[in-house]
C-alpha cells in the first residue's frame, strides 16, 4: 500500500494506524501515563510557539507524516512553520519538530525506524523521544552540516532552534 492509498483508507477507520513498508499496523491503546505526558508535551510546545510569536503551529497526534512512498507515521506531537495547513489536510509535509512518547510496544520502532524515517525529511530539525516512565528525553538534533547530535536530557531546558523555542523539562514532567 502507498501512503496515498493508506490515507484514503485510514480516514474512514475507527482506530488509528501507521504504515511501514507498505503494511498497515494498528496503533495500540495508550496507558494513562502516556496520554498525560503526551498532553504535557503538546501544551508545552504550543505555549512555547505562542510565547515567541513564531509563524509556527503545533499539532497533536492525529496528523500523518509521510517519510517514504510506503511509510507514514503519526507522531504524538509536531511543530511546522509557515502558512497554516488547510483544514482538510491529513498530513504535514514539512515538520520541524517531531515528538514520540514511548510505549512498551513501540520503543524499538521510535528509536530506530522512525528516527531514520523522520530525518530522511529535510525539514526535520529535532526529534524528541520522551519516556513516560522515567523522567528522560532523548533529543536528536540535525546540525547545519546534516550530522545528527543526540543528547539525553533529564532536567533543565531543551533549546529547539530552529524554530527558536525552549522546552522546559519541568513543564513535561512536573517540578
Amino acid at each position: 500500500m502507498t501512503v496515498d492509498e493508506f490515507l484514503a483508507w485510514a480516514e474512514d477507520q475507527p482506530r488509528r494506524y501507521e504504515l511501514y513498508d507498505g503494511v498497515v499496523y494498528a496503533m495500540t491503546p495508550e496507558r494513562a501515563v502516556h496520554a498525560k505526558i503526551k498532553f504535557a508535551v503538546q501544551v508545552a510546545l504550543a505555549n512555547a510557539v505562542r510565547t515567541r510569536g513564531l509563524p509556527c503551529h503545533m499539532l497533536p497526534d492525529g496528523m500523518t507524516v509521510r517519510v517514504a512512498e510506503d511509510a507514514a507515521h503519526e507522531p504524538d506531537a509536531l511543530v511546522y512553520c509557515g502558512a497554516e495547513l488547510p483544514s482538510s489536510a491529513l498530513e504535514v509535509p514539512n515538520p520541524v519538530i517531531i515528538v514520540e512518547v514511548l510505549s512498551p510496544s513501540t520503543k524499538h520502532i521510535d528509536g530506530q525506524i522512525k528516527l531514520t524515517g523522520y530525518f530522511g525529511l529535510p525539514s526535520v530539525r529535532h526529534y524528541l523521544v520522551v519516556d513516560p516512565d522515567k523522567a528522560l528525553i532523548v533529543h536528536h538534533a540535525r546540525m547545519t552540516d546534516d550530522t545528527i547530535l543526540t543528547r539525553i536530557v533529564t532536567a533543565g531546558t531543551i533549546t529547539l532552534d530552529p524554530p527558536g523555542i525552549d522546552l522546559s523539562f519541568a513543564d513535561i514532567y512536573g517540578s
